[in-house]
């Protein structure tokens, strides 16, 4: 194989692994917490949330009463999100933004969703189902 031969290889290895780096933009599993008790409903605002850092998980209250719960991780580059604000979850890393009710991608990098889960309130605490 001659020089150009294996700089166009190494241009060509390099390149998948740019793209491979990047990722397709999808959500990340949350972890397993059925059953669990993930958050205590007093811990979640109106409007806000509240980040729940052991187990990677954010947890939402978009209108009194619904609660919501997404993974932590953002879907373009897997930072960490912040505590929810006036109905959005931001990633601090890039500036994407999500809505606090449904996980979605509302500015990018990020076009996929934040992995959700179903949750429920369960005397004070909120349970994943």
């Amino acid at each position: 194989m001659g020089r150009r031969e294996m700089l166009g290889a190494a241009g060509v290895a390099a390149c998948g692994l740019a793209l491979t780096a990047c990722g397709a933009g999808q959500a990340q599993e949350p972890p397993s917490l059925k059953g669990k008790v993930i958050a205590k409903a007093a811990d979640v605002p109106v409007g806000g949330g509240t980040l729940v850092d052991d187990l990677q998980v954010v947890v939402t209250q978009p209108a009194q009463g619904v609660y919501k719960a997404f993974s932590a991780r953002c879907t373009h580059k897997g930072c960490k999100v912040s505590t929810p604000k006036d109905n959005v979850i931001r990633c601090a890393c890039h500036g994407s933004e999500f809505a606090a009710d449904t996980g979605q991608a509302t500015k990018g990098p990020a076009t996929a969703p934040l992995a959700s889960f179903q949750v429920k309130l369960e005397g004070d605490g909120i349970v994943a189902v």
